[in-house]
């Protein structure tokens, strides 16, 4: 495929039409009722050990790229905000990026080496590292466990959970020891640490690396991260296969450019199963249950279906009639459906943009100037999010592929689609390997610079 030629849909991630019930909702859905307006409203009456506020205070719950953008951009936007991350990690690492460390590509510090503190200072805002337990709407008021926060503005950018119902895992012993021994890789950082483990201590055999259906985080990642297990396999002479299990009936996005280099880069290395969506895992046998094969492993990475964080549903925001669990909110403005003042952004919101850094960057941006607009009693035209996503492919020489991609939304059809700029780049060079790290640094100077 040409550089310049457009975005083949059947090789990405289907757009469906979930969104329509969400943008429904922004006139007609569920209204806030009085348990949600009091959920989890135990308030201690201690009040959170935080500077008094000098103008409407914002406060954003959630340090990732969505939480981070928000934070920047709606101080720049809208200075008399007074505005407060809540986070209840001390130690940012980021899960973009992750997979090149698998390959040596990158050092831990490249992840790892950005401050909550920095992000804070550097963008005027204070940064409140406390766990939240509780939300009280109708009084305005976070709980967290240390104590509580007045909001005139409150942001939830959570992220994600893992939904191990999906792939037929019900028993908290066995969805616990699949945590443990054969961790996803796209929540926490600890995760990041022992896949690396496993793949540098991998003595031979089969490696599995499944991919789940829905929107799940990051479409391309688990290719990508294929791609550089096989990669670290070819240079160090292992005699291991990488079997990609996939619940997909193909490649979710770039297929073009992931299959040349599974067929080109990695044939003795890589084998593909697409439409084979895990009903079950034996953990102790490392044993994976498909509908038509079970698949013995010797050592594997198993990423379960994705839902929206479990804050949005302890809080009361989740759309009940979200398969993954998301929140109730204006697929338009982002706030929950008759609240104003609460918002929920990044991959715990319902519409189907893609559940990457880029996306939740121009989201934030987006989101930041709609909170400003609001607190000046004012609105502004949608902007759609931008994903801009780079995939590397081969670590010796470093060569990436790419999507860059806009979206639109129909009102016949009452839903999302990929707009008509988007853009694939299929073909493997090393400018593109390149500008994937390129593109992650750009992403830390915009959160933390």
């Amino acid at each position: 495929m040409d550089q310049n030629s457009k975005l083949n849909r059947r090789d990405f991630f289907k757009l469906g039409g979930a969104a329509a019930a969400t943008l429904a909702a922004g006139t007609s859905g569920l209204g806030l009722t009085a348990a949600h307006a009091a959920t989890l409203s135990v308030g201690t009456n201690i009040k959170a050990p935080l500077p008094k506020a000098k103008g409407p205070r914002l406060v954003v719950v959630g340090a990732g790229t969505s939480g981070l953008t928000i934070a920047k951009y709606a101080k720049k936007a809208y200075p008399k905000f007074d505005v407060v991350m809540v986070e209840k990690r001390d130690m940012y690492s980021s899960c973009f990026s992750s997979n090149l460390w698998y390959a040596d590509l990158i050092n831990l510090e490249f992840l790892a080496n950005h401050s909550f503190l920095d992000a804070a200072r550097n963008n005027n805002y204070t940064f409140f590292n406390a766990t939240c337990t509780g939300l009280d709407r109708a009084g305005r008021k976070l709980m967290t466990n240390f104590g509580e926060i007045d909001y005139d503005y409150l942001v939830l950018a959570p992220g994600i959970d893992y939904d191990y119902a999906k792939i037929g895992v019900n028993d908290i012993e066995s969805e616990t020891k699949l945590r443990t021994d054969y961790p996803a890789g796209w929540t926490m950082p600890t995760e990041h640490v022992t896949i690396r483990d496993k793949i540098h201590g991998f003595d031979g055999g089969l490696f599995i690396q499944t991919v789940p259906g829905g929107n799940y985080r990051c479409l391309p990642a688990p290719y990508e991260r294929a791609c550089m297990i096989a990669s670290y396999f070819k240079k160090n002479k292992i005699k291991g296969k990488v079997l990609v299990l996939d619940a997909n009936p193909d490649i979710t996005i770039k297929a073009k450019g992931f299959h040349a280099a599974f067929d080109e880069l990695y044939k003795d290395y890589i084998e593909y199963k697409p439409s084979s969506e895990i009903k079950g895992v034996d953990v102790a046998g490392r044993t994976i249950k498909t509908e038509f094969d079970n698949y013995k492993f010797d050592d594997a990475a198993i990423y379960p279906n994705v839902r929206a964080a479990r804050i949005i549903e302890t809080f009361g925001l989740m759309d009940p009639k979200s398969n993954q669990k998301e929140a109730n909110i204006d697929g338009f403005k982002y706030n929950v459906i008759g609240d104003e003042r609460v918002y929920v952004t990044g991959d715990s919101r319902p519409m189907p943009f893609s559940k990457s850094a880029n996306t939740s960057n121009t989201e934030g941006k987006y989101v930041a100037k709609v909170l400003a607009a609001h607190a000046q009693g004012k609105t502004i035209p949608w902007e759609s999010p931008r994903t801009v996503c780079y995939s590397m492919v081969n670590a010796d020489p470093m060569e990436g592929i790419s999507v860059d991609a806009g979206y639109t939304y129909s009102k016949e059809k009452q839903a999302f689609s990929f707009s008509s700029d988007t853009k694939m780049f299929e073909n493997r060079d090393a400018a593109k390997g390149r500008a994937t790290l390129e593109w992650a640094q750009g992403i830390y100077r915009d959160l933390f610079a």
